[in-house]
């Protein structure tokens, strides 16, 4: 499903964000990505959602070599990879229902569809009942929800999560955790970078560790 094959990237202040990471993730796979901060854990997502391109190497994702996808196919590509963030980056002058909406409303969705796919995603995060609230009501865990909820409503093949429980507490981190286990269970391939070596531990999934841009051996089996 995803696939780096001798994979750099070099910024254009001459910083070496990955050097040379090569690693496959199959389909239906859920694998965490960690590292020190500035490891580039970040960077890899990015490059994985065509937020960037690499210096070298191919990374290949679901089937397609991301070099030959055009400005123009990037939306596209997009359409099958859901993202969430650590600082939600919600819409906080719109009630939950439109901030999972959003996704749906830019690809051209009916409204009847849209309705039928927020209130499905809102219901498999435990948050059916707070669709008309704002988000600036909810708390921290509640907003994560939510911008989960936002990363899966158009169905995506691919669930990236960068630091996605980096402000929740160990009990919430837990719940958010299962809940990105749970997509994975119906088929969702996903790729969770984390710092939290204490919880993804206990979660017995495929651990890939970066160190200063360098895929540290062993780590990618």
């Amino acid at each position: 499903m995803i696939s780096f094959d001798r994979v750099s990237k070099r910024y254009e202040e001459g910083h070496d964000a990955l050097r040379d990471v090569s690693f496959t993730i199959d389909r239906d796979e859920l694998v965490f990505l960690t590292g020190h901060s500035g490891a580039g854990k970040s960077t890899m997502l990015r490059l994985i959602m065509l937020m960037e391109r690499p210096s070298r190497g191919q990374v290949i994702v679901d089937g397609h070599n991301t070099a030959k996808v055009g400005s123009r196919g990037v939306p596209r590509h997009r359409r099958n990879i859901g993202v969430v963030f650590q600082n939600h980056q919600l819409l906080f002058d719109r009630p939950v229902f439109d901030n999972v909406a959003l996704p749906l409303i830019i690809a051209g969705y009916d409204h009847r569809e849209v309705g039928r796919r927020v209130r499905a995603a809102l219901d498999k995060v435990g948050l059916l009942k707070r669709e008309r609230a704002l988000p600036v009501t909810l708390s921290g865990g509640e907003q994560q929800r939510v911008g989960i909820a936002r990363a899966v409503v158009g169905r995506p093949k691919i669930l990236l999560a960068d630091e996605p429980t980096g402000n929740l507490d160990p009990a919430l981190s837990a719940e958010i955790m299962q809940l990105f286990e749970e997509f994975n269970q119906v088929g969702v391939t996903v790729v969770i970078a984390s710092h939290d070596l204490v919880l993804i531990s206990r979660l017995h999934h495929r651990i890939l560790t970066l160190r200063d841009g360098r895929l540290l051996t062993g780590s990618a089996s």
